[in-house]
Protein backbone atom coordinates (compact mmCIF):
# COMPACT_ATOMS: atom_id res chain seq x y z
CA UNK A 1 0.00 0.00 0.00
CA UNK A 2 1.08 2.95 -0.91
CA UNK A 3 1.28 6.53 1.20
CA UNK A 4 -0.84 7.71 -1.47
CA UNK A 5 -3.75 4.56 -0.60
CA UNK A 6 -3.06 4.72 3.27
CA UNK A 7 -6.45 4.09 4.94
CA UNK A 8 -6.36 4.80 8.57
CA UNK A 9 -9.30 3.78 11.31
CA UNK A 10 -8.90 6.17 13.82
CA UNK A 11 -10.10 4.84 17.41
CA UNK A 12 -11.72 7.13 19.66
CA UNK A 13 -8.11 7.26 21.96
CA UNK A 14 -6.27 8.24 19.11
CA UNK A 15 -8.21 10.74 17.77
CA UNK A 16 -9.10 12.86 20.51
CA UNK A 17 -5.80 14.46 21.05
CA UNK A 18 -6.08 16.26 17.54
CA UNK A 19 -8.93 18.22 19.09
CA UNK A 20 -7.23 18.59 23.09
CA UNK A 21 -3.46 19.38 23.56
CA UNK A 22 -1.94 16.20 24.79
CA UNK A 23 1.19 14.38 24.18
CA UNK A 24 -0.10 12.71 21.01
CA UNK A 25 -1.52 15.65 19.52
CA UNK A 26 1.76 16.50 17.22
CA UNK A 27 1.83 12.65 16.26
CA UNK A 28 -1.76 12.21 15.92
CA UNK A 29 -2.10 15.47 13.60
CA UNK A 30 0.68 14.14 11.39
CA UNK A 31 -1.34 11.37 10.69
CA UNK A 32 -4.33 12.80 9.71
CA UNK A 33 -2.52 14.58 6.96
CA UNK A 34 -1.59 11.50 5.70
CA UNK A 35 -2.59 11.30 2.12
CA UNK A 36 -5.25 8.62 1.66
CA UNK A 37 -8.58 7.78 3.60
CA UNK A 38 -9.27 8.35 7.38
CA UNK A 39 -11.61 6.51 8.70
CA UNK A 40 -13.83 6.82 11.80
CA UNK A 41 -17.39 5.25 12.78
CA UNK A 42 -20.58 6.12 14.60
CA UNK A 43 -19.45 4.55 17.29
CA UNK A 44 -16.32 6.98 17.12
CA UNK A 45 -18.98 10.05 16.98
CA UNK A 46 -20.64 9.17 20.16
CA UNK A 47 -17.14 8.66 22.24
CA UNK A 48 -15.98 11.94 21.29
CA UNK A 49 -19.61 13.65 22.63
CA UNK A 50 -18.84 11.04 26.24
CA UNK A 51 -15.73 12.38 26.34
CA UNK A 52 -16.42 16.30 26.17
CA UNK A 53 -19.19 15.62 28.68
CA UNK A 54 -16.84 13.69 30.75
CA UNK A 55 -14.03 16.12 30.81
CA UNK A 56 -16.06 19.20 31.33
CA UNK A 57 -17.78 17.04 34.56
CA UNK A 58 -14.62 16.94 35.65
CA UNK A 59 -13.43 20.52 35.16
CA UNK A 60 -10.75 19.38 32.89
CA UNK A 61 -12.47 21.66 30.01
CA UNK A 62 -14.71 24.88 30.61
CA UNK A 63 -18.27 24.74 28.45
CA UNK A 64 -16.92 27.24 26.16
CA UNK A 65 -13.91 24.66 25.40
CA UNK A 66 -15.91 21.72 25.02
CA UNK A 67 -18.21 23.56 22.64
CA UNK A 68 -15.60 24.77 21.07
CA UNK A 69 -13.87 21.02 20.55
CA UNK A 70 -17.37 19.96 19.71
CA UNK A 71 -18.29 22.29 16.95
CA UNK A 72 -14.78 21.86 15.57
CA UNK A 73 -15.64 18.04 15.77
CA UNK A 74 -18.56 18.62 13.76
CA UNK A 75 -17.51 21.04 11.15
CA UNK A 76 -14.77 17.99 10.54
CA UNK A 77 -17.96 15.75 9.85
CA UNK A 78 -19.52 18.19 7.36
CA UNK A 79 -16.27 18.75 5.64
CA UNK A 80 -16.15 14.69 4.92
CA UNK A 81 -12.61 15.09 6.64
CA UNK A 82 -13.16 11.85 7.86
CA UNK A 83 -15.36 8.96 6.25
CA UNK A 84 -17.74 7.77 8.22
CA UNK A 85 -17.79 4.40 8.77
CA UNK A 86 -21.45 2.79 9.87
CA UNK A 87 -22.11 -0.31 12.07
CA UNK A 88 -23.64 -3.00 9.98
CA UNK A 89 -24.67 -6.57 11.34
CA UNK A 90 -21.13 -7.98 9.92
CA UNK A 91 -19.28 -5.56 12.46
CA UNK A 92 -21.33 -6.64 15.68
CA UNK A 93 -20.48 -10.34 14.59
CA UNK A 94 -16.76 -9.91 14.12
CA UNK A 95 -16.93 -8.73 17.31
CA UNK A 96 -18.48 -10.95 18.89
CA UNK A 97 -16.79 -13.77 17.87
CA UNK A 98 -13.35 -12.36 18.59
CA UNK A 99 -15.55 -11.50 22.21
CA UNK A 100 -16.40 -15.37 22.20
CA UNK A 101 -12.51 -16.70 21.70
CA UNK A 102 -11.77 -15.23 25.20
CA UNK A 103 -7.95 -14.72 23.92
CA UNK A 104 -7.61 -11.56 24.70
CA UNK A 105 -8.33 -8.79 27.34
CA UNK A 106 -10.60 -6.66 24.25
CA UNK A 107 -13.48 -4.70 26.08
CA UNK A 108 -17.20 -4.45 24.13
CA UNK A 109 -16.38 -0.77 22.20
CA UNK A 110 -12.50 -1.39 21.13
CA UNK A 111 -13.98 -4.86 19.73
CA UNK A 112 -16.32 -3.08 17.59
CA UNK A 113 -13.28 -0.17 17.00
CA UNK A 114 -11.03 -3.17 15.68
CA UNK A 115 -14.11 -5.00 13.82
CA UNK A 116 -14.36 -1.34 12.09
CA UNK A 117 -10.91 -1.19 11.01
CA UNK A 118 -10.96 -4.80 9.58
CA UNK A 119 -13.97 -4.47 7.55
CA UNK A 120 -12.33 -1.23 5.61
CA UNK A 121 -9.39 -3.07 5.11
CA UNK A 122 -7.76 -0.13 7.23
CA UNK A 123 -4.83 0.47 9.84
CA UNK A 124 -6.33 0.61 13.30
CA UNK A 125 -4.57 3.75 14.88
CA UNK A 126 -5.08 3.40 18.43
CA UNK A 127 -3.49 4.92 21.69
CA UNK A 128 -4.42 2.02 23.82
CA UNK A 129 -2.90 -1.01 24.75
CA UNK A 130 -5.06 -3.51 25.38
CA UNK A 131 -7.07 -2.85 21.86
CA UNK A 132 -3.51 -2.81 20.16
CA UNK A 133 -2.52 -6.11 21.67
CA UNK A 134 -5.82 -7.65 20.24
CA UNK A 135 -5.27 -5.98 17.08
CA UNK A 136 -1.61 -8.53 17.15
CA UNK A 137 -3.55 -10.80 18.16
CA UNK A 138 -6.57 -11.07 15.31
CA UNK A 139 -3.77 -10.08 12.78
CA UNK A 140 -5.09 -6.93 12.25
CA UNK A 141 -2.63 -4.21 10.98
CA UNK A 142 -2.63 -1.16 13.37
CA UNK A 143 -0.37 1.14 15.03
CA UNK A 144 0.11 1.56 18.40
CA UNK A 145 0.81 5.52 19.49
CA UNK A 146 2.65 5.99 22.75
CA UNK A 147 4.12 9.12 23.91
Amino acid sequence: MSDSEARLYFDTSALLPYYREEALSEQVEGLLQTEGTIYISRLTEVEVFSALARWQRMAELTADEAAQIQTQFEAHLAQNFYRVHTLPDAIFDQAKHWLSLRQTALRTLDALHLACAQSVDAKLITADDKLSQAAQAFSVDFLYLKD
